[in-house]
């Protein structure tokens, strides 16, 4: 019996959006760039041939037994530079670039794993000007507002299929929950690279009753914020997109 996956309640509201991309690319081969702890890359790994990375070492040690467990799979410490010229029906990067400097750089090397008529499906957080404790308590070092993040799209050599909005109104309500008890924490790392290190693994479910939880108190929000995936409400977009036909523009 395959499982599910290991999600937060934030994590569920882009659930669906994933679960449709894969539904209509259908890959054989994915490649998730910043695995996490797994909680997703474990559920890929049992439905496809999942290749992920992790560069944090409590996560990417997390990541691997539970690869371990579901017997499929492979994941690697380390980053795409490390991949050679390995190409991916589908490259996918959840909650991923906000955490980078040089962000266009970033798309334009994941861009260079798509395998030709493969996809580049991303996550980030919406509205820079809901930039707040949570943001900078795990290493952000920005949020997009919708047309810069398209803007930055076109110009990395990627077509978008659909733009997608998520996360209201759950995740609203459980941003402002991050943000106050970011707000508290004393033990702040004192680096984006620490910051980062720990953005996946601050507040993830342990146990597997607080997974199926997650899984049953979304589910409603997970309707609910359908009718707003075309609007501006959510807290995150999620995009699936294509290399063009041109290279990246200069």
């Amino acid at each position: 019996m395959k499982s599910i996956p290991e999600l937060t309640l934030g994590g569920w509201q882009r659930f669906d959006a994933i679960r449709d991309a894969l539904e209509q690319i259908r890959p054989r081969t994915i490649l998730e760039v910043g695995a996490g702890e797994g909680g997703l890359g474990a559920w890929l790994a049992e439905r496809y041939d999942y290749t992920g990375f992790e560069r944090d070492a409590a996560s990417f040690e997390t990541a691997r037994a539970r690869l371990g467990r579901a017997g499929r799979g492979r994941i690697f410490r380390g980053g795409v530079q490390d991949l050679g010229d390995q190409k991916f029906d589908l490259v996918c990067a959840f909650e991923v670039l906000e955490h980078l400097e040089d962000d266009a750089g970033a798309l334009g090397q994941w861009r260079e794993h798509v395998a030709a008529g493969g996809y580049l499906l991303l996550s980030v957080p919406a509205h820079s000007k809901r930039f707040g404790a949570s943001d900078e308590s795990v290493g952000h070092v920005r949020r997009y507002d919708r047309e810069p993040f398209l803007r930055l799209l076109g110009a990395s050599g990627l077509e978008v299929d659909w733009l997608r909005s998520w996360g209201f109104p759950l995740g609203v309500v459980l941003e402002a929950i991050r943000n106050q008890l970011a707000a508290r924490d004393t033990s702040l790392p004192a680096t984006i690279e620490a910051r980062t290190g720990r953005s996946g693994r601050w507040l993830q479910p342990k146990g597997r009753a607080v997974v199926h939880a997650n899984a049953a108190l979304s589910r409603p929000f997970r309707w609910l914020q359908t009718p707003f995936e075309s609007s501006q409400r959510g807290i995150g977009w999620i995009a699936l997109t294509h290399p063009g036909a041109g290279p990246p523009l200069a």
